[in-house]
């Protein structure tokens, strides 16, 4: 992509190679709006992480369009001469016809996997490839997941609400070949909606949004009367008000046979939070406040999504 690698954040004692871990570790789409410079420095430097399998393409909003279809096949290729198995995942909400219209360009595609997110992907990809339910997929039992099965899916990323027990039992009913990918850091994606949150703070209507959401390379947060972060703004779609940290979970993922865990782009330390999750998946011993805090857990533990229960 001709841009010199950024430099990362180093970790003394961990190693920086993929090892021979049981789990993977995949890098999930980027879910704000950045500028093409922002994303393509991001991969340069992901393409060095120890990270198996990137999702790319944008999944909030058709608006942002800082790269092309073309721009995220280099990108693809790219990461793909680096040795990383790559996905295209598809937006969340399509809601005109030519998003249809990309939607079905993605969903033709002949190098790639590709992440459904929406039913209409699905539509698109039963009986012609294989594909990966994504977490906006509303598949909550095992009759759900073997009819996604039928359709084509061999992977599968449990909606974020759902609890450790719930996966658990699934994992013992999924049918074979279906891989189980865990959504373990980074803001959680809770909803879309046909409006735009960011627009309507800024008092100007969806069609008029200038692309605002630009301004929020990390979302723009909510806080309730007690100045507590609640949610986080990111165009048409909310998220939670602090980042969902798994990192202590590994262990028990390990036991569930899970097969990747995911981890969410953010602007600043994304390399960081890869490496922490290798030395665990490699046995290290990581303190309980290394990464971002306050944070949560509450959903893989059965509670309110914003709790958070140490490990």
């Amino acid at each position: 992509m001709g841009l010199a690698p950024q430099a990362t954040l180093s970790l003394p004692g961990v190693d920086s190679r993929v090892s021979e871990q049981k789990m993977k570790i995949s890098l999930g789409p980027i879910h704000y709006h950045w500028s093409k410079e922002t994303i393509e420095q991001f991969y340069q430097s992901a393409a060095t992480w120890p990270v198996d399998i990137v999702y790319l393409g944008e999944t909030v909003c058709a608006k942002r369009r800082a790269l092309s279809r073309a721009d995220w096949l280099n990108i693809a290729a790219f990461l793909t001469d680096a040795g990383k198995e790559v996905v295209l995942s598809t937006l969340a909400l399509p809601e005109a016809n030519s998003d249809l219209l990309q939607l079905e360009k993605i969903c033709a595609n002949t190098d790639y996997l590709v992440e459904a997110n929406d039913m209409s992907a699905v539509h698109l990809l039963t009986g012609r490839f294989p594909f990966v339910a994504g977490p906006h997929i509303n598949c909550y039992n095992n009759k759900t997941l073997s009819l996604l099965a039928e359709f084509g899916a061999v992977r599968w990323v449990p909606p974020v609400e759902l609890s450790a027990t719930t996966i658990g039992t699934l994992q013992n009913m999924r049918p074979a070949a279906m891989e189980t990918e865990v959504f373990a850091y980074g803001y959680l994606p809770l909803s879309f909606s046909a409006r735009c949150f960011t627009a309507r703070a800024d008092n100007i209507g969806k069609d008029a949004c200038e692309q605002r959401c630009i301004r929020d390379p990390e979302g723009r947060p909510l806080f309730t009367q007690e100045h507590e972060r609640l949610f986080t703004m990111n165009g048409i779609q909310l998220q939670s008000g602090v980042p969902c940290d798994l990192l202590h979970e590994t262990g028990a993922m390990l036991n569930m046979n899970i097969d990747i865990v995911r981890i969410s782009p953010q602007l600043k330390d994304t390399d960081t939070v890869v490496k922490l999750f290798q030395a665990t998946l490699n046995g290290a011993s990581i303190s309980e406040d290394t990464l971002r805090s306050p944070a949560c857990n509450g959903y893989w533990h059965g509670l309110p999504g914003m709790a958070f229960t140490p490990a």
